[in-house]
């Protein structure tokens, strides 16, 4: 591993499916275009940041839906492309093989890591036959009703069939989650607290968030989308992002889940 704290920040590039979790049909037209304005002014955050390295966990359909946008997304040699699935919405294990094989056609780039939609449980052995050598699916935290992984590793660790598995980042010891909806809903500094307490623990931190959350968009009345998962949609999320990745890049250096993989396991042979 490096000497310094490594830092994975990924986002999940889906089509906009959330407000269907709640009763509300999305059309056709906003599935792709909400994300798409999202991850526009995402790409404009990181643009700002040279040194930063991003992972974009990718739906197919999204690839599809929004190429023009995808484009931006390869086109800088800074950001991997990963696995999100074929949509966001289904899922079969044959979906495992066609979204590997499909982003790599489109992408013209090799992908290995893989994070499910919504952190399903998807086979371990499964996920590796398809050619991925990572994952990303573990909130170590109990939450009711969504996750009871408390006694979980902070760490990333080889699942037992040989797939590194890298968890979402949480307080350590009390185990407060950091994701998306921590990152949105603290006050700043209590959440950039929890970021280097948890690097401070585990040499690492982990991040995704969503590029609808980027969109005011995605906080209009008619979706019907409780408040706590929009509060702060559109511009002030992407000053939350810019002042977070300030903030971290004194604390170690960013990385894709491809490299953080290469280095993970050449720390593992040495070992």
């Amino acid at each position: 591993m490096s000497a310094r704290p490594q830092i994975l920040i990924s986002f999940d590039v889906e089509e906009f499916d959330l407000p269907e979790e709640f009763g509300v049909p999305v059309p056709p037209d906003d599935r792709a275009c909400v994300s798409a304005e999202g991850m526009d002014r995402v790409l404009s955050v990181l643009d700002r940041f040279p040194a930063v390295r991003a992972t974009f966990f990718t739906t197919v359909n999204f690839a599809r839906m929004n190429p023009d946008i995808f484009r931006r997304m390869v086109s800088d040699e800074r950001y991997e492309i990963a696995s999100h699935g074929v949509s966001h919405s289904t899922f079969v294990p044959e979906d495992l093989a066609t979204s590997r094989r499909a982003l790599e056609e489109l992408s013209g780039r090799s992908v290995s890591s893989f994070r499910p939609a919504r952190l399903a449980p998807v086979s371990k052995e499964l996920i590796l036959d398809a050619g991925y050598r990572c994952e990303s699916a573990l909130n170590p935290v109990w939450l009711p009703g969504r996750y009871n992984h408390f006694t979980a590793s902070l760490r990333p660790f080889f699942e037992p069939c040989g797939l590194l598995q890298i968890p979402v980042s949480a307080v350590p010891v009390i185990r407060f989650p950091l994701f998306w909806l921590s990152f949105k809903n603290l006050p700043a500094f209590f959440y950039r607290t929890g970021a280097a307490m948890a690097i401070w623990s585990v040499h690492f931190f982990n991040l995704y968030t969503h590029p609808w959350e980027y969109t005011e968009r995605s906080r209009e009345a008619h979706w019907h989308i409780p408040g706590y998962i929009t509060r702060h949609a559109g511009q002030a999320m992407a000053d939350r992002l810019e002042n977070l990745l300030r903030y971290l890049e004194g604390k170690g250096d960013f990385v894709t889940f491809s490299e953080f993989t290469e280095s993970f396991l050449a720390s593992a042979k040495k070992g």
